[in-house]
């Protein structure tokens, strides 16, 4: 993908959730999802990986006003975590600094990728609205992120798509949905990482786990039977 259609479709992202925190502020509409409740669903998939009873370092990717993270504190209130939030919103970056000001162990950067090495990296629905964007190129964004996700995380991250609709079913062209063999294959053919589905949670979406070269064995099979089974922690 070339650096112009790479900075068009950043520039596409950074309009649109730039409009949505300025027109709901820091709520669950503020980053485009329903309510809290699902987002907190999303986030209970993303984090299943995570061994919450060490410290982790954790780059959130997309990480609007940092949700994700105060969910964390409120969930597991004893899982000390390094936290860095990203995102290419500066809206969506003051957004979270002044909810977050002067918190140890807490930065929001602005950006498009993780600017640093961290145990796991997370992105929940930073592929989900294409807008104008043709999905060809907006597939060719994916893949970058995903790229650029393996650099950045020392032992697994974990994304989210949009399922695709039933047969005959029709929705907005600007939301790209897709199936988990199109990543799958992309995570383990070109990446060479190994994959785990997490799906039926109740959403029609699914979540992508993809451990890296220090991912915990142990951890990776359990992910996988969990993902198999449709468990929420």
């Amino acid at each position: 993908m070339s650096e112009e259609s790479l900075a068009r479709v950043h520039a596409s992202v950074d309009a649109y959730y730039s409009a949505t925190v300025e027109a709901f502020g820091v709520t669950p509409r503020g980053v485009d999802w329903t309510c809290e409740a699902t987002q907190n669903l999303r986030f209970v998939q993303l984090l299943r990986h995570c061994d919450r009873t060490s410290p982790a370092s954790i780059n959130d990717l997309g990480c609007g006003y940092g949700a994700l993270l105060a969910f964390c504190r409120e969930r597991w209130p004893e899982w000390r975590i390094d936290y860095l939030g990203i995102d290419l919103s500066d809206a969506m970056i003051r957004a979270a600094r002044s909810r977050w000001p002067d918190e140890p162990g807490v930065r929001f950067v602005h950006g498009t990728c993780g600017p640093r090495v961290a145990d796991q990296s997370i992105a929940s629905g930073i592929f989900n609205v294409c807008g104008p964007i043709e999905r060809n190129e907006w597939e060719d964004f994916i893949c970058a992120t995903l790229r650029a996700l393996k650099a950045s995380s020392r032992r697994g991250f974990a994304v989210n798509f949009m399922a695709e609709l039933a047969p005959g079913a029709t929705g907005p062209r600007e939301l790209y949905r897709t199936s988990p063999t199109r990543w799958i294959e992309f995570c383990e053919g070109e990446l060479g990482l190994r994959t785990v589905v997490i799906r039926d949670y109740g959403l029609r979406e699914f979540t992508l786990w993809v451990a890296c070269d220090d991912a915990d064995p142990g951890a990776f099979e359990k992910a996988r039977e969990r993902g198999r089974s449709g468990l929420v922690d």
